[in-house]
This record gives C-alpha cells, structure tokens and sequence, in this order.
C-alpha cells in the first residue's frame, strides 16, 4: 500500500502535511510520516492502516485524512 505525498485534510479539519512512507524497524510495519500545516509543526507517525481508514462522523463515512492536493 502507497500513499500520495502532499497537503491532507483530516476530518475534523486541519490540514497536514505527508512527507512519505518509512518502515517501522522491528516489525516491518508501514508509518505514514507526516506533520500539521499549523503550530510548530513536528513530525508525526501514524499506522498506514489506521491514515487511510474511513470514520463514522454523524452517521456517515468519511475518510479520516482527504487528500487535497500536491
């Protein structure tokens, strides 16, 4: 599984910033690498898995990140 580098809205509305993909060392695992487009702005991992899974906001899917643009 891949994801696209660029800006990324999240559901509740701030944007972020995906820097790529890195492979967790011990079990192989894949993180996307990213950071928030506000405040100081450090770097953040999270599970592929778990960034590209859809949410349930008022009773409707959506993706927990939306890809805006490059």
């Amino acid at each position: 599984m891949s994801i696209k580098v660029g800006k990324y809205r999240h559901y509740k509305g701030n944007d972020y910033e995906v820097i790529g993909v890195a492979t967790h060392s011990e079990d192989e695992s894949e993180l996307v690498v990213y950071r928030p487009m506000y405040g100081e702005r450090g770097l953040w991992v999270r599970p592929l898995s778990m960034f590209n899974e859809s949410v349930v906001v008022n009773g409707k899917s959506v993706p927990r990140f939306q890809f805006i643009e490059n």
